[in-house]
């Protein structure tokens, strides 16, 4: 994993965490990485210090990562957790899940295929940027943190 200092058009610095240096390219490219204060998609690497530790400073690493931490959220951060629950159960109470389908079923809707709906699902990070480059409006789906534990 690649961790990022990131930065929206807006000037908002926020993390992110990436498999490779290319799938950072693709979502963003994709519109898949958003600013989390303000929404936009204009995003580039910030500057980052290098990550360089001497074998004591790893050997404290380690011991911390076996002791169990829990993050407590400030005000801000729990409201915006809050928010971006409320808009992923609205969205999956009133659109239909069509799994691994969701490229090709948007593929369809945007062509006029089929009528129109709201649905959600999951697509690769290929199939995401394949749709933005045809212009196929969609939006990623948030992902809070009980959706990785």
């Amino acid at each position: 994993m690649i961790h990022y200092t990131l930065v929206c058009d807006q000037e908002h610095v926020f993390e992110g965490w990436f498999r490779s240096s290319e799938d950072f390219d693709t979502q963003v490219a994709g519109g898949l990485v958003a600013c989390p204060v303000c929404g936009s998609v204009a995003i580039s690497r910030g500057l980052m210090a290098p990550n360089v530790q001497s074998g004591r400073a790893r050997d404290e690493r380690e011991e911390a990562s076996k002791r169990q931490a829990v993050m407590m959220p400030d005000r801000a951060q729990k409201m915006m957790l809050d928010a971006l629950r409320e808009i992923r159960k609205k969205v999956t109470e009133n659109a239909t899940y069509v799994g691994e389908r969701f490229a090709e079923e948007a593929r369809k809707m945007h062509y006029g295929e089929i009528e129109h709906q709201g649905i959600y699902g999951e697509a690769t990070a290929e199939e995401a940027t394949s749709l933005a480059e045809e212009g196929i409006e969609f939006q990623p789906l948030p992902i809070v943190p009980e959706d990785r534990n």
